[in-house]
């Protein structure tokens, strides 16, 4: 039997209301919702869920050697989730939380989750997006990827996301296009699980900007400067 999927147009109050509590629901029962972010659009699932983010990673075709970031509502939740945090993590994380930073940190031991082949670190995010932060209250933190089959362009309406994704995903949270404005950029990935914090991956944010908070952020590629 072919799965049914529900969208729901959040740009209505009334439909907004309707689909976070469909998306709460879906979360909850380790299924897979679409939602809108500050950069594209997104899949999300449980973080906590082993089951949900397997089904995240097989709806994107997506292996384990891929592991999905994680988006939570604030930044107190940064130290119930990683350990480690160094000050160059926390200045960014305060400079452009919420906004497209995410910060690759050491994960907490003590977490039961399964996010793929980590190697004990954990890449965390806070959307700049209402909608998207709203229902990150209601669920917790979520296993978050851009709302495409791997290989395919990231959507940038709900639309475009149930074309590739159809129903593998339980709910589509439909909030117009994103970015708003410009071009579709993934986040800036940056790693801050050595001593000098370096991109992994260019996205939105440049690096000028990060390096205005922390100068002693490396670019991609670039190599750390060795002592004398």
């Amino acid at each position: 039997m072919t799965p049914v999927t529900s969208r729901f147009d959040c740009q209505n109050a009334t439909e907004k209301t309707a689909g976070l509590e469909a998306a709460r629901a879906a979360i909850a029962a380790k299924q897979c919702v679409v939602l809108p972010t500050d950069t594209v659009y997104g899949i999300a699932a449980d973080a906590f869920s082993p089951q949900a983010v397997a089904t995240l990673l097989a709806a994107k075709g997506r292996g384990r050697t891929m592991p999905p970031p994680v988006l939570i509502p604030r930044a107190a939740t940064l130290d119930g989730l990683a350990i480690d945090v160094n000050d160059d993590a926390r200045a960014l994380a305060e400079a452009f939380w919420p906004g497209p930073l995410t910060l690759i940190l050491r994960s907490q031991p003590s977490l039961t989750w399964d996010l793929g082949e980590t190697r004990g670190t954990v890449a965390l995010r806070i959307p700049d997006d209402a909608l998207a932060r709203e229902l990150l209250e209601a669920t917790g933190p979520l296993a978050v990827s851009s709302a495409n089959r791997t290989g395919h362009s990231a959507a940038a309406t709900a639309a475009e996301a149930e074309d590739q994704l159809g129903g593998s995903v339980e709910v589509y949270l439909e909030d117009g296009q994103r970015p708003v404005a410009g071009e579709p950029l993934a986040s800036t990935i940056v790693d801050c699980t050595g001593e000098v914090p370096a991109v992994v991956r260019q996205g939105a944010l440049p690096l000028d900007e990060l390096r205005r908070v922390v100068p002693s952020v490396l670019g991609l590629r670039e190599e750390p400067a060795t002592q004398p």
